[in-house]
């Protein structure tokens, strides 16, 4: 990159790196005002002659998250071949890495929708009495909550996500056998007050005491997402990524023919980072439903791990499921079903089939699921999903 590139055409070295910094900011890199006047400093010092030293003294300001490296080398490399954004068809090419890792094929999503978002031009329209029910709008939101996660477009989709990462989740949480000092706790603490007798020559002038810590209860999640699940689990799971970055001791399961463990993808705070890495996690998605044979996985290996101090369960299935009369073996329902039951506190079973006012459970697996769960809820729309936030603190 030579001084030129730098500078032009975007009209200056200042305003190619504000740009750039605005162009990051749409990417979902996180860059701060002081951060673009560090840049600029650094620049000076570094000089424009090499494209490496710039891309290595941008990326060393602008970058502070590993899982930013590559959305950060595709930026930079679609925005200094053209940082005026007029070549309409740069965010369809293949743009090469940085920094000399095998990319993929195509550039992220929000690379390409950043690029874009630069050539849109705003539309003029002339005022208006009444206030249209567009995106964003109170009147939109509040319909939308109510809309089935099945009949939603692809907007109401894209804002249902932006709802669910937004939203909070109010924890009960509760005593642990675990104590901590406190000025007004019950228990004497010898300990403590030995220790601060130490201060006035071994005489105790004053009295510790302690009180028990609490802490949220373990919650662990078996989320069934087979073709007959696949619109609602896609939804559900964003919800479950919200759930997971909010607190702490929540492990996430998905099933469909086999059982999957997806708590570290979804411990990602970018969420398309956290979905790329369950499309690699999860071969099974949108295929049929194995419901016991799931259950018996996550009980031989993980439920005497997990299911401990007071763990809830959530199991999200429409319960659909068909046993194999020809195999002797398989696990029964029924008995895994118990085995979950000896371990976790509660279990709540999340159905969207609940959505339907003439539900009625007359399938073999939902009449055996019934017989174990604790509450049986729907979950097929936002204001599901915020009323089980609700019943979680409850």
């Amino acid at each position: 990159m030579t001084t030129d590139d730098a500078r032009l055409p975007g009209g200056g070295l200042v305003a190619n790196i504000v740009r750039f910094a605005g162009f990051l900011r749409r990417a979902g890199v996180p860059v701060g005002t002081g951060q673009v006047t560090d840049a600029l400093t650094a620049l000076e010092c570094v000089g424009v002659d090499h494209r490496r030293d710039v891309f290595w003294t941008l990326h060393s300001i602008f970058v502070s998250r590993r899982e930013h490296d590559d959305l950060f080398g595709y930026a930079f490399a679609a925005f200094w071949r053209d940082p005026t954004g007029r070549n309409d068809e740069l965010a369809e090419l293949q743009l090469p890495h940085e920094e000399g890792k095998q990319a993929p094929k195509r550039p992220p999503r929000r690379i390409l929708d950043a690029w874009r978002s630069n050539q849109r031009k705003k539309v003029r329209r002339a005022p208006s009495d009444e206030q249209p029910d567009t995106p964003g709008t109170a009147s939109f939101r509040e319909r939308l909550r109510r809309r089935d996660f099945e009949q939603m477009s692809s907007a109401e989709i894209e804002e249902a996500k932006r709802l669910l990462r937004r939203l909070r989740f109010p924890w009960r949480e509760r005593p642990t056998r675990r104590l901590k000092r406190h000025p007004r706790g019950k228990r004497f603490d010898l300990r403590g007050t030995l220790q601060r007798s130490l201060r006035t020559g071994g005489e105790p002038l004053t009295l510790s005491y302690k009180v028990r810590t609490t802490r949220p209860p373990p919650l662990v999640v078996l989320c069934d997402i087979s073709g007959s699940m696949e619109r609602y689990s896609r939804m559900l799971l964003h919800f479950l990524h919200a759930l997971t970055n909010d607190r702490d001791r929540v492990e996430v399961f998905v099933f469909g023919t086999r059982l999957t463990r997806i708590t570290r993808a979804l411990q990602y705070r970018d969420v398309d980072l956290a979905f790329a890495d369950l499309a690699q996690q999860v071969p099974d998605w949108g295929g049929g439903t194995r419901i016991a044979p799931s259950l018996k996985a996550f009980n031989d290996r993980w439920a005497r791990r997990l299911l401990t101090r007071g763990a809830e369960l959530l199991l999200i299935t429409d319960g659909l499921e068909r046993p194999d009369p020809d195999d002797p073996e398989a696990p029964v329902l029924d008995r895994e079903m118990r085995r979950l039951t000896r371990f976790a506190t509660r279990i709540r079973w999340l159905n969207p089939l609940l959505r339907y006012d003439g539900f009625a459970p007359e399938a073999a697996g939902i009449q055996t699921l019934l017989s174990h769960v604790t509450e049986h809820r729907p979950v097929h729309d936002l204001e599901s999903l915020e009323q089980l936030a609700r019943a979680l603190a409850s």
